[in-house]
């Protein structure tokens, strides 16, 4: 036996070194909020135009100081902005340009606003795309983190973006 046992001091080695994985915690990618304060953030992000960040958490402070409920910090804020889905539209009360961009889609389907706007700027003519430049500010911002965009279209989007005040 020699005085050095190299697969020994790996084994040794190994077991010193081994890093636990760490666990995944039950809950995570969902919110922590209480319901009330999440039902609250929603109605306060689903608004037409993008609302301030400022203006937003001056009234949930006040809102959680009514509830006795502890404020959520501001990057829980722009976390709840990437969870909050926009408003949801029946394909059927869409306007026809709109339908028409929305290839083998069942007319009595309803889909995110995100969706519509990212078919709607991709495939579909100027007046579904004046369409989908004035949806909510909410369906834009998730749209524009969809993938499958075409180089001009979403080069369309983002100016419409930006010009609203969304990017």
């Amino acid at each position: 036996m020699s005085t050095f046992d190299l697969e020994a001091a790996v084994e040794r080695a190994r077991a010193r070194l081994a890093v636990a994985p760490a666990k995944r915690r039950a809950d995570a990618g969902r919110s922590r909020l209480p319901p009330p304060l999440q039902r609250r953030l929603e109605a306060l992000l689903r608004t037409h135009e993008r609302p301030r960040m400022r203006d937003v958490q001056r009234v949930l402070r006040a809102w959680c100081t009514q509830h006795r409920v502890a404020m959520p910090s501001r990057a829980t804020l722009y976390n709840a902005v990437e969870r909050c889905r926009p408003a949801r539209h029946a394909v059927a009360s869409l306007p026809e340009a709109v339908r028409a961009s929305l290839y083998n889609v069942d007319p009595a389907a309803e889909l995110d606003g995100a969706q519509v706007a990212f078919y709607a700027f991709n495939y579909g003519d100027l007046r579904a795309t004046a369409w989908a430049a004035g949806t909510g500010w909410l369906a834009l911002h998730h749209a524009a983190r969809m993938r499958g965009w075409r180089p001009k279209s979403l080069g369309l989007l983002r100016a419409v973006m930006a010009y609203r005040g969304i990017a």
